[in-house]
């Protein structure tokens, strides 16, 4: 699989936000084909044992579900949160247990909904949850937020890859 194609070199605002957007997620999907479940759930940095390629696929997911739905559109949690009784910071990606294609079909999932909610919204509307001391942040915002976000994880997957099977590059 390759990426999806990059956005139009001079397209409007909101076509390039969603679309580099939508470059970074295709390749999280791109850097976990043909990963094995077990593959996918292994270690490889004894430093970071939840930076695994479906903890990073889950973490993804989760960040999509609570910048864009919950924050942007204000919709109320039905019990997605993550977080375990013991309250670890990082719950989301306790997924030992869930296999890599069904991590990615929920990751997929739920960027096709962040798309539908980017969709009705201006670029300058703000979150309907307050969620900060600082202030509400506007769809611009957690656009360009998240394409950090998802980008800098989609490194992460590269290496990860790599030190799981030598797999490398950015379209293989």
């Amino acid at each position: 699989m390759t990426p999806v194609p990059r956005p139009p070199l001079t397209s409007d605002e909101r076509t390039q936000l969603v679309g580099w957007l939508d470059v970074q997620r295709s390749i999280v999907r791109m850097k976990c084909e043909g990963l094995s479940d077990d593959e996918a759930h292994r270690q490889v940095l004894p430093n970071s044992p939840l930076m695994t390629m479906a903890g990073v696929v889950a973490h993804l997911r989760w960040v999509e579900y609570s910048w864009f739905h919950l924050n942007l559109a204000g919709v109320p949690d039905t019990g997605q949160t993550p977080w375990t009784e013991d309250g670890h910071e990082d719950a989301e990606m306790f997924v030992d247990d869930v296999p890599i294609a069904q991590l990615l079909d929920e990751y997929a999932a739920e960027c096709a909904r962040s798309n539908e909610i980017v969709a009705g919204r201006s670029l300058d509307d703000v979150e309907q949850a307050v969620v900060r001391d600082s202030g509400r942040a506007s769809t611009r915002y957690i656009l360009c937020h998240m394409i950090e976000e998802t980008a800098r994880h989609a490194g992460h997957l590269d290496i990860i890859r790599e030190l799981l099977d030598g797999h490398r590059s950015y379209n293989e």
